[in-house]
């Protein structure tokens, strides 16, 4: 075995310390809270709080800490030492089962949109045991992780993991019945599998240290093009840097030191641009990997004398980064339901759950759009390297001619429909080759699995993949409800229903390029919206019929989605306020400063030539041309600032917001244009800011 095997989940509390640190009763039960999401018994609780307490002491924990994600980016937690008094007042080390099930950390700093005043500070968190316990390592010692749901005392949502074991819950429900309906017994439960992408910039610190855009943005709100950016497309193919190839390694092994399991590495497109992707995991546990991936992406690479970038588009003019979430469906005997197969059963439910995922798109587009946006994401969606806001399907051609030949029959016979199967069962040797060629859909059949590939990379995936189990249990519902009340062989039926539901799908079904102005046009007319920004999406969040998806099967209450509505308008303009200050901070400190200082430096050339007889003409247009530019720039901030000032907190969230994003992407655009023309015009040793060409030449 490899000294990376022997290493390989040495942090968690996984099922084979399991094994040995539990008796067989306890040992059984919790595996069956785990596999079968039963729900925990208080009698074997003290006996697993006490066996986790001594794993992680003996391995160097002081602390224990309940681990959450809160209605925003990030995670979030609050250490309590293990040490408590005993009866004889005497310091014990001690974690109790009610300390393990359910912590009360303040919770008044999370945001909560309304739904309790900041004075109200009680929240709790509860202990998920469908995701293992961790330790967290820091310099002298480490820290019991407990990955924990939040809830306010009253028992409403904060936080983005509950809504997604309540989904998971949904789906499992709709997906048995269905199965039980097709005669499949050997199924006992539905299971979500999640493959996610991440996509991040390696930086040298020094240079993020000149820079208080990257410091404090994690992106450039200044920069004038690279004469070398991204164009040679070289990078992607070259070798890894030896620097960036020790930081990959160091990072491998953290992750597989906390049973992350890795898989690959390798540059991206753009310069200083990476990619890390673990295997396909089940989801709540590929979710919790993925969030403790981000953090340790920070924490290497500052070990390294790097800085992670993990905004959306730090560098303009080059590609941004995301994080493709690959969503596949199955049960608990390992079948994946989107895998082709020799069984016409499976074949059928491959069918069914592609149809449901388009009844979805079709239907609930807009709640997509609104799932991936943020302030950071809208500067990368709909560029060449993402993803138009248009939410479409992608099946390849091979799938695609399947359902309109399907679409088409008249009847469907026990022959036909093993011809079809038939047909299904040749699709992996079709899609190896062509499946992913279509780079420009937000949504695409890869073969076996749904590729979403319009999350940011900084963004939580638990919204998304939430959405998702959604979309599929309301379409599976709606497939069974017409299955149950028909006679016959229910496969066929099910080929039948199938035939009936693809007409309804052809609004979100796209087989061509979606970045071409032609595709946008024949969105608007079949109806798809075109999300531009956080804004719009967010003012579409609650409609009745999107209110309706999660309280049908009480994933959140029209409250808790209000909730949710509020803490992202808020969220978005922070950001962008955050954004624009910066800039005017820049400008103001820096960049006139600089100007001022070219235009000493040419005027005492000017003032030299001069004196010889014949004044420079070149350095007196030159002088002019600081001159006026330092004029446009110092006008265009202070109309920034001013149109800033003006924006009434009071208003309602959406128009604040909107106009915030108009002057983003209206005024901010502008100082930026009139800024990084005075970079191509002052010296390189005056201009306060690392450029691009530096920085995308930095690693080595």
């Amino acid at each position: 075995m490899s000294v990376t095997m022997q290493k390989y989940g040495e942090l968690v509390f996984n099922e084979t310390v399991m094994k040995t640190r539990l008796s067989q009763n306890a040992y059984t039960q919790l595996m069956e809270i785990i596999t079968k999401e039963n729900p925990l018994d208080k009698e074997i609780a003290g006996e697993i709080a006490h066996s986790i307490k001594e794993w992680a002491i003996e391995n160097g924990a002081t602390h224990f800490a309940h681990w959450f994600q809160p209605i925003r980016e990030g995670t979030a937690e609050k250490h309590y030492a293990f040490i408590s008094y005993n009866e004889a007042g005497e310091l014990i080390e001690r974690l109790t089962a009610d300390q393990l099930i359910q912590s009360e950390p303040d919770a008044s700093s999370f945001p909560s949109g309304g739904i309790r005043s900041t004075f109200e500070a009680r929240g709790y968190t509860a202990w998920d045991p469908t995701s293992p316990v961790f330790l967290m390592e820091g310099k002298t010692s480490k820290t019991l992780v407990i990955p924990s749901v939040f809830l306010s005392w009253t028992g409403d949502v904060l936080d983005q993991k509950t809504a997604l074991l309540r989904s998971k819950k949904a789906l499992n429900q709709a997906g048995m019945k269905i199965q039980k309906l097709l005669g499949n017994r050997n199924a006992k439960r539905i299971q979500v599998w999640l493959g996610i992408e991440q996509e991040y910039f390696l930086l040298p610190k020094a240079l993020v240290e000149n820079r208080m855009d990257l410091r404090i943005c994690g992106k450039t709100l200044f920069g004038n093009p690279a004469i070398r950016g991204q164009q040679m497309k070289d990078h992607y193919f070259g070798a890894i840097k030896q620097s960036v190839l020790q930081f990959m390694e160091d990072f491998d092994q953290e992750l597989y030191r906390r049973g992350i399991p890795a898989k690959t590495r390798h540059n991206e497109v753009s310069p200083n641009q990476f990619e890390i992707t673990p295997l396909h995991e089940e989801a709540n546990l590929a979710l919790d990997h993925n969030l403790q991936l981000m953090t340790l992406l920070k924490d290497v690479a500052d070990r390294h004398g790097f800085v992670s970038l993990l905004h959306e588009k730090p560098f303009d003019g080059v590609n941004g980064s995301g994080k493709h979430l690959n969503w596949s469906i199955g049960d608990n005997t390992g079948v994946n339901y989107l895998e082709p197969s020799a069984s016409p059963l499976r074949n059928v439910t491959l069918l069914m759950t592609v149809v449901a995922i388009m009844l979805g798109v079709q239907k609930y587009g807009a709640l997509l759009r609104g799932a991936v946006s943020d302030a950071g994401n809208d500067d990368r969606l709909g560029a060449s390297e993402a993803p138009p806001s248009i939410m479409s399907v992608y099946l390849g051609d091979y799938l695609s001619n399947m359902l309109t030949e399907i679409e088409t029959l008249s009847k469907i016979s026990e022959k036909k429909m093993a011809e079809i199967s038939l047909g299904i069962r040749q699709l992996p040797s079709v899609t190896k080759d062509s499946s992913d060629r279509n780079r420009t859909s937000p949504i695409a059949y890869t073969g076996n699995k749904f590729e979403f590939r319009s999350l940011g990379s900084s963004q939580n995936g638990s919204e998304l993949a939430t959405l998702i189990n959604l979309m599929v249990t309301e379409g599976y519902d709606l497939i069974y409800g017409k299955l149950e009340k028909m006679k016959g062989d229910p496969r066929v039926n099910a080929l039948m229903v199938i035939k009936d539901l693809l007409k309804e799908t052809k609004k979100a079904h796209f087989e061509g390029n979606c970045y071409t102005e032609e595709w946008h046009k024949e969105a608007a007319k079949r109806g798809l919206p075109n999300i531009k920004d956080t804004p719009v999406a967010l003012s579409l969040m609650i409609t009745p019929e999107h209110t309706h998806l999660f309280t049908e099967y009480q994933i959140l209450s029209e409250r808790e989605l209000q909730a949710r509505q509020y803490i992202k308008y808020r969220t978005y303009i922070k950001s962008k306020q955050i954004e624009i200050g910066i800039a005017l901070n820049m400008v103001a400190g820096d960049v006139l400063p600089a100007i001022l200082l070219q235009l000493d430096r040419v005027g005492r050339g000017f003032e030299s030539v001069a004196l010889t007889g014949t004044p420079s003409v070149i350095l007196k247009r030159e002088i002019e041309d600081l001159d006026s530019l330092y004029g446009q720039i110092r006008s265009q901030s202070d109309s920034l600032e001013k149109s800033l000032i003006k924006i009434d907190a009071n208003d309602e969230l959406s128009t604040v917001a909107a106009s915030i994003a108009d002057l983003s992407r209206i005024q901010l655009i502008r100082l930026r244009n009139l800024v990084d023309e005075a970079e191509t015009l002052v010296s390189r040793d005056i201009w306060p800011f690392v450029g691009y060409q530096e920085i995308f030449a930095s690693i080595n």
